[in-house]
């Protein structure tokens, strides 16, 4: 496709989830990207999750397509895939269900486990149980099957809000309501030891492998987003053999929940050579210093090519 082709490009951004700074960074990245390439983009900060008032903003911008750079609640969950696929217009990476399979991470779980992939074993906790029970019976919602540690961290959030890892029981009330503050529903994990891989999935092709080591233990929200706290080995030092199978299970994961266009599925490996896949992220964060930027520019695709390749994609997805 030439530039013009792609007319008129809304890039969304913002959000009302606790996402939205993250968002209006990956926003602003993508669409300072595609006005340098010459696309006719415009930046659309979305600030409700009122159904009407965004399907009139959207109308407002005589669009041709949207690139979705809204992370968390109302952009990573279908809601609004299913408002564009409404207003028929194309847009970037996955559609409704498989946006919806990979922001619940408990559904997503049981379909990896299904496929064959080694996942953590884990608990679920709906908050109104755990709210129902007396401070003295907090274990009749909860009874805890994995021993230590433990992570916990909300269903249906990204960016490692809410998440804690606890290494004693003293410390999993707190991490309990911390999570419950982001979600009706939570997941405590038993926590996989190894190495933290993720790879970006690019037109159903695997990217090389990066490996992340923080600084700390663990790979919360401070070591995502505060400089100079994490460092990436882009790509990672793998056995090929090792790197394959990385891979392979990162399209694996990305296929059983039929997303389309790119994600980046996060993995453990563990000291014997197991691939836990974690979870699948279908808008990973797109600032030019982001995972996936990062792995494409390994395989020659710059930023800017990046963002044109996805919007070259999102129209194709027409086509099926």
């Amino acid at each position: 496709m030439g530039i013009k082709d792609f007319g008129r490009v809304g890039v969304l951004m913002g959000g009302p989830s606790s996402e939205r700074e993250i968002s209006l960074k990956s926003g602003k990245a993508v669409f300072s990207a595609l006005k340098e390439a010459g696309v006719e983009a415009v930046p659309i900060d979305i600030t409700t999750d009122n159904l009407q008032e965004n399907i009139a903003l959207l109308k407002s911008y005589n669009l041709d397509c949207a690139f979705i750079a809204l992370h968390g609640r109302f952009g990573e969950d279908g809601v609004i895939q299913g408002i564009l696929e409404k207003l028929n217009l194309p847009f970037t990476a996955s559609g409704v269900e498989a946006s919806q399979l990979a922001m619940n991470k408990i559904g997503s779980l049981e379909i990896f486990s299904q496929g064959g992939l080694y996942v953590p074993k884990s608990q679920f906790i709906e908050k109104s149980a755990y709210e129902k029970s007396s401070a003295f019976t907090k274990s009749a919602a909860f009874t805890n099957q994995l021993g230590f540690p433990l992570v916990v961290k909300p269903a249906n959030h990204g960016s490692s809000i809410g998440l804690s890892l606890v290494e004693r029981i003293q410390e999993l009330p707190a991490a309990i309501q911390l999570a419950f503050k982001f979600d009706e529903r939570i997941i405590i994990q038993e926590y996989i030891s190894g190495r933290e891989l993720t790879v970006g999935i690019l037109d159903e092709v695997a990217l090389p492998v990066i490996e992340i080591i923080p600084n700390n233990k663990f790979f919360d929200f401070a070591a995502k987003y505060q400089a100079g706290l994490t460092q990436y080995i882009v790509p990672a030092a793998l056995d090929q053999g090792v790197t394959l199978e990385v891979q392979k299970v990162a399209l694996q994961g990305h296929k059983l929940l039929g997303c389309y266009g790119c994600s980046r599925v996060d993995i453990i490996l563990t000291k014997d050579g197991c691939p836990y896949i974690l979870e699948v992220n279908n808008i990973p964060g797109m600032t030019a210093t982001s995972l996936l930027p990062k792995a494409a520019k390994i395989v020659g695709i710059d930023f800017s090519q990046l963002c044109l390749k996805l919007l070259e994609l999102a129209y194709e997805k027409t086509k099926v």
